[in-house]
């Protein structure tokens, strides 16, 4: 079967969206619903999908596992899988970690830019790897069926999650270092290790982690794709766009700044300017799901890897873990 997934969209959510997301024919999403909410707030976020799963239910409806993929494909419908892009909804109580599982959560980062109780953030100047309580977590996750997240970690900290996971990890949403030198992008040394360990990498849409930001062209997106899947191999990539749609720019603010500074932080490739980059024509939403196919062929992938690269690769992640 032809599975098409983004691993990670962060939009002003709609049905406007949701159409283009089924448009472009994604039978499943893993959309981000907290920054730097706590618990109770992460209840209000909630809420607020119940909300779209009730108003939008010929369009999408809350998965839980890779059979709801399979069942988003027969029902002509996208499948919503829940994450946080940081560790603050579980505070500091272990037992939490359950708790949001129970709600629906199937990707947790261990941390957003900083440091956190769990592990270091890629902004930060010393990274000391994962934390104790961070250890702590990781077995949980492990255990309950939550898959760590190193997006926006340091480099040590992910090389630790990598090690000390019983099961494989994800970096949902960034490109390779080689090719664009923003904070967050990855290296070699560290892909190489997440695709041993048998971890995924969801390529990034996002301007500032593309090469040339908004003016990237398709050709140079795709012979990145194909120089790290020879690095990596093709299995262990996908796509995790990070599209922000309709977001408005204070949005960035809430991004940035969470709650813990007063000082205004836009973040790479801003140059402190407050809002959202472009996106590049080629991918302005989910739809240039159809450009980044006919590239990949383009650049000289077959119809397997291609299938695998937008949505089969992530799909099998799913289903082994």
């Amino acid at each position: 079967m032809n599975y098409k997934i983004d691993n990670l969209q962060y939009c002003n959510w709609s049905r406007e969206i949701f159409q283009i997301n089924r448009e472009a024919k994604l039978d499943a999403v893993h959309v981000t619903i907290v920054y730097h909410e706590d618990y109770k707030e992460l209840l209000k976020r909630i809420e607020e999908w119940n909300k779209h799963f009730t108003e939008n239910s010929d369009l999408i409806f809350h998965g839980r596992n890779y059979k709801d993929i399979e069942k988003a494909r027969e029902q002509n419908k996208t499948a919503i899988f829940f994450g946080f892009q940081n560790c603050s909804p579980i505070e500091d109580d272990i037992n939490l970690i359950e708790k949001v599982h129970q709600l629906g959560c199937r990707f947790m980062q261990l941390t957003y830019n900083n440091q956190s109780l769990l592990a270091t953030g890629c902004y930060e100047k010393i990274d000391s790897g994962v934390t104790n309580f961070g250890k702590e977590a990781i077995k949980e996750m492990n255990r309950i069926g939550i898959v760590i997240d190193m997006s926006h970690s340091a480099e040590k900290s992910t090389f630790d999650a990598i090690e000390l996971s019983e099961k494989p990890i994800a970096i949902t949403h960034a490109n390779p270092l080689f090719w664009h030198k923003a904070i967050r992008n990855k290296s070699n040394d560290l892909l190489k290790a997440l695709a041993e360990s048998g971890g995924m990498l969801g390529l990034s849409l996002y301007p500032h982690h593309l090469k040339d930001g908004t003016n990237c062209n398709l050709e140079s997106f795709c012979q990145m794709t194909a120089k790290t899947a020879e690095m990596i191999g093709v299995e262990n990539i996908g796509i995790g766009s990070d599209l922000c749609l309709k977001q408005p720019d204070k949005i960035v603010e809430w991004m940035r700044n969470g709650t813990w500074t007063k000082t205004k932080n836009y973040g790479e490739g801003s140059k402190n300017k407050s809002g959202f980059p472009k996106q590049p024509e080629w991918f302005i939403d989910a739809r240039g799901f159809k450009n980044l196919e006919e590239g990949l062929k383009k650049i000289g992938f077959n119809n397997t890897e291609v299938e695998g690269i937008l949505g089969n690769n992530w799909y099998n992640f799913y289903k082994n873990i």
